[in-house]
């Protein structure tokens, strides 16, 4: 499936406008799904802390919602196409938005916070292998770090638009040992969250 892996920048770049729409409907006013788990993220955070934002997508719901509790959020997208959405929704100064390759991310800078929720799990299990060192190199002593995964090893697909729409996970065990070699510490874990949609999450700490 390595194939459908390396069509995911592609499938998003086409289908940005229709995922943007689709992501971000929600009633006016209505919390995102995903409240908890921000707060949780925001808890650990030092203050005026910025936040990487990793797959960034349009900006909405996962940035926007850091910004509107007074975050600064960087996002990073390979499309171009999220990106030019990212900044419409969430204008500078309280954001920036950078077309970059998470796999090959090297900003040079490290943040207070990392978060990619929903987007790393499109990488292969070897690409996600390599996004560790990343992540250590992106995050500040002390800083939060999210993602989801899937639940257990394996891959699987989904659609986009009618596409077929790649994801995988390693093994839980894979991930904690991981975290721990790129200097992470778990704070929680939760394997397809009732709460949240059914999400897998991560949520560790830089030693």
């Amino acid at each position: 499936m390595t194939d459908l892996a390396d069509r995911i920048v592609d499938l998003y770049r086409r289908h940005a406008q229709a995922w943007a729409g689709a992501r971000t409907a929600t009633p006016p006013g209505a919390p995102p799904m995903e409240e908890a788990w921000l707060a949780r993220f925001r808890a650990l955070l030092a203050p005026g802390a910025e936040v990487l934002d990793i797959g960034c997508g349009p900006g909405l719901p996962i940035a926007g919602h850091l910004v509107a509790q007074g975050c600064r959020v960087t996002g990073i997208d390979s499309s171009p196409e999220m990106i030019a959405l990212f900044r419409r929704n969430l204008p500078a100064p309280q954001a920036e938005a950078i077309v970059a390759d998470m796999r090959r991310l090297a900003l040079g800078r490290t943040f207070g916070g990392v978060i990619a929720w929903d987007s790393f799990f499109h990488l292969s299990p070897e690409q996600q292998r390599g996004m560790f060192p990343i992540f250590a190199d992106h995050a500040a002593p002390g800083a939060p770090l999210m993602f989801t995964s899937g639940p257990a090893a394996g891959e699987a697909i989904g659609t986009l638009e009618g596409e077929p729409l790649y994801h995988a996970s390693l093994d839980p065990a894979e991930y904690r040992a991981r975290l721990d070699a790129a200097g992470f510490d778990l704070v929680a874990h939760r394997a397809e969250d009732p709460d949240c949609g059914g999400h897998t999450v991560w949520l560790a700490r830089r030693r």
